[in-house]
């Protein structure tokens, strides 16, 4: 996507500037109680006005969800490991498209319900700081740069590049400091320090809102510092308001204001509650429970002219979004339904999923296959052909789906015997009810007994990790517990590699996992996420080679939880690659290939750092015998302090042929060397700076796991000034 230029930008502005007033013009019409029901997200219709019944509630985390047939893409954490901000794009765009597609279908027919609006509650650019996190596998991982780089991207490819008008509009959430614990979210205090505040937890949201102009932002259900974040003063006014000068509306989590006096203790009631919330900026209120805003203004606790304000900012994305205008001016209005769900979005799909595919292990190259040399393989595990593993949540219905199972089935066709066993359940202790336990063992060992090689599918579900409410099971509300595969899933791994066969597993998740039996004893293990509707059949070509994996990790893999700090703990202290003190079973920023890369020529164009940044190029080579992508990164790591490890501050993913060779160039700001101090400034300073380039981390064990070097250069600032 190409980068807006000042003049665009200035009619841009000149354009918004012109919708405002339209918003003033309407607003200033309504009565004080149809100006309130408009700041509910299921928003009235004025009929005498012409304002049309409008849903603010809508979904696109990996696809257009909860509203009937879209694509399904892979799951967030997903296209976090691809590292890739062109594709992230392309995929937003796509998403955009389908929208309009279906909005358009939608509004032919009158329908106005829930999840058929053009606003958009995504992405979701919460730091993925603790494994245990039922959501995570909703974010970009663990990472603020990786984070917002994918973000602002994403965001830009769904809101378009129309000089006129949004394709639809973004929201960044959940702001700010939001990470679990899911059971504790109405009532839980998220107590931070003003440095990790500012170094871990705001950059991305601070990106999307300067970067990518996101329409919208979202406030969290927690407390942060002792402020309900959708009523905080210190992050909703001074600094998204103030200090990033943010002119798009703040919605509210979904009842989050009534948890202000219910939980959260902080204000006495409903009527209360709702003037904090709106004296604070929270223009929208995702519930109900804004009504009690009439008696605000009774009370004299809000004024009208506070509610003239979120109003105007909510109708003013809705003129952004084309609502009140001919349709013929509005280009988007044209995307006819059958664009969703084509075989254009059904290649993309496919090519995301291959992007974000991490081969973790590949002893003595097991992997790829040869299918002309297996006459039987099994495939075994509670994911092998679980639908609800390929997609997530807050996701759309796919119009097929194609498990790892079926897409063996489909690669292999009549050439080779498949045998499949469940195994075992996801996370009970049998399958059939009457059974004494552990049910399906006998089947596993036979499977393997008959197969040529066997692909373990193991991980897993939306049901087991996610959103507080929507999961039912053993674990916490959607956070996990520990780090183990859950129920007898070790058993039926060591079942399968004790068989002696050669084992592939298969990893479905949204997070990390304890693999360290895996590593010790299976041969080739690919980390698969939730890899969209179409990930069977990805998954099967990676499986007998036709492609190379690409992916990388955007999260640590622990080796357990025991080395993690308390999960209720948001201090930054021992957590993610940037802080660990130990070392991980797999890192950030890890991921092997089937082919091999290497790294040259590595130079910066200054040694030293000034107050323009720095440029480092490097030749990446394609030394091997396939086609494949990889990612180039780099780390700097200052003498001044900052984060305990070196810190991601640039990437770029590049796909090349056997023996393809590119120069890459990339840009580092003064910014990249800033460290940040206790008060939350972030400055350059004269010293010495290490600067890594490779394609992985710097860390000692990804040396280990991939056998390659990082190259360092010093560098040298002198100078002092806030970046």
């Amino acid at each position: 996507m190409v980068q807006k230029s000042m003049a665009e930008l200035t009619k841009n502005k000149q354009k918004i500037s012109e919708y405002k007033e339209r918003a003033k013009r309407l607003v200033s019409q309504m009565t004080l109680s149809e100006k309130v029901h408009q700041m509910l997200h299921a928003a009235p219709a004025i009929e005498r006005l012409n304002v049309k019944a409008y849903n603010w509630w809508n979904e696109s985390l990996h696809g257009v969800a909860r509203a009937g047939v879209a694509t399904v893409f892979p799951q967030a954490i997903g296209l976090a490991a691809t590292f890739d901000e062109e594709l992230l794009a392309e995929v937003a765009e796509a998403i955009a498209t389908e929208a309009r597609a279906k909005f358009n279908m939608q509004q032919d027919f009158d329908d106005t319900d829930i999840y058929k609006g053009l606003t958009f509650w995504a992405p979701n650019v919460n730091i993925f700081r603790d494994p245990r996190w039922g959501r995570g596998h909703e974010t970009y991982g663990e990472d603020p740069h990786l984070t917002s780089r994918l973000a602002v991207r994403f965001i830009q490819g769904l809101q378009g590049a129309d000089e006129n008008y949004l394709k639809v509009a973004a929201c960044a959430k959940h702001f700010a400091v939001h990470s679990g614990p899911e059971d504790l979210r109405h009532e839980f205090n998220a107590v931070v320090s003003t440095r990790d505040l500012y170094e871990t937890y705001l950059p991305a949201f601070r990106a999307c809102v300067e970067e990518a102009q996101v329409e919208a932002v979202m406030g969290a259900y927690n407390r942060t510092n002792g402020e309900p974040c959708c009523g905080s003063e210190l992050l909703l006014k001074q600094i998204l308001r103030g200090d990033w000068q943010f002119d798009g509306h703040v919605v509210s989590d979904c009842w989050a204001i009534r948890d202000f006096h219910e939980h959260h203790k902080v204000t006495a009631n409903a009527v209360e509650s709702v003037a904090l919330a709106v004296n604070q900026g929270c223009d929208l209120n995702c519930g109900s429970l804004f009504v009690f805003l009439l008696e605000a203004v009774e009370q004299g606790l809000v004024t009208e002219e506070q509610i003239d304000q979120a109003v105007i900012r909510l109708f003013t994305t809705r003129m952004k979004l084309g609502l009140f205008d001919e349709q013929e001016k509005v280009p988007y209005s044209s995307i006819r339904y059958s664009e969703v769900d084509s075989a254009r979005m059904q290649e993309l799909n496919r090519k995301t999923a291959r992007e974000c595919l991490v081969l973790l292990k590949n002893e003595d190259n097991l992997l790829p296959l040869e299918k002309s040399k297996i006459k039987t393989i099994g495939v075994i595990g509670p994911n092998a052909d679980n639908r609800r593993a390929l997609v997530g949540n807050y996701e759309g219905t796919a119009s097929r789906y194609i498990t790892v199972l079926e897409g063996i089935q489909d690669y292999v066709g009549e050439d080779v015997r498949v045998f499949y066993s469940e195994g075992c359940h996801l996370y009970k202790d049998k399958i059939s009810g009457l059974s004494a336990g552990n049910d399906r063992m006998s089947e596993v060992k036979a499977v393997c007994r008959e197969s040529d090689v066997v692909v373990v599918c193991l991980g897993l579900d939306a049901g087991l990790e996610g959103e507080e409410g929507d999961t039912g099971n053993q674990f916490a509300s959607g956070d996990k517990k520990d780090l183990k595969l859950p129920g007898l899933q070790e058993e039926v791994l060591k079942a399968a590699y004790e068989s002696g066969k050669p084992v592939v597993l298969v990893v479905l998740s949204g997070s990390a996992l304890d693999l360290r039996l895996a590593d010790e004893h299976v041969p080739a293990i690919i980390q698969g996420w939730y890899p969209g509707a179409q990930g069977g059949r990805v998954i099967a070509e990676a499986i007998f080679g036709e492609f190379s994996p690409e992916g990388k990790l955007p999260v640590t893999f622990y080796n357990t939880t025991e080395e993690l700090p308390d999960f209720k703990d948001y201090s930054m202290k021992n957590r993610t690659y940037r802080f660990m003190e130990g070392e991980a079973l797999y890192p950030f920023g890890y991921g092997l290939s089937y082919t091999d890369f290497s790294v040259s020529n590595v130079k910066v164009d200054s040694d030293r750092v000034t107050e323009e940044g720095i440029s480092v190029s490097a030749t990446l080579r394609n030394e091997g015998n396939m086609a494949g992508g990889e990612v180039l990164q780099v780390y700097v790591k200052s003498e001044h302090g900052g984060p305990l490890n070196p810190q991601l501050q640039a990437f770029r993913k590049v796909h090349l042929k056997p023996q393809e060779s590119v120069e890459l160039k990339l840009h580092l700001p003064a910014s990249a060397f800033g460290v940040f101090d206790e008060a939350g400034t972030r400055k350059l300073q004269k010293g010495k700076y290490s600067l890594f380039v490779g394609v992985s981390g710097p860390d000692g064990r990804s040396r280990k796991l991939t056998g390659k070097n990082t190259e360092e250069i010093m560098l040298v600032s002198e100078l002092d000034l806030e970046v």
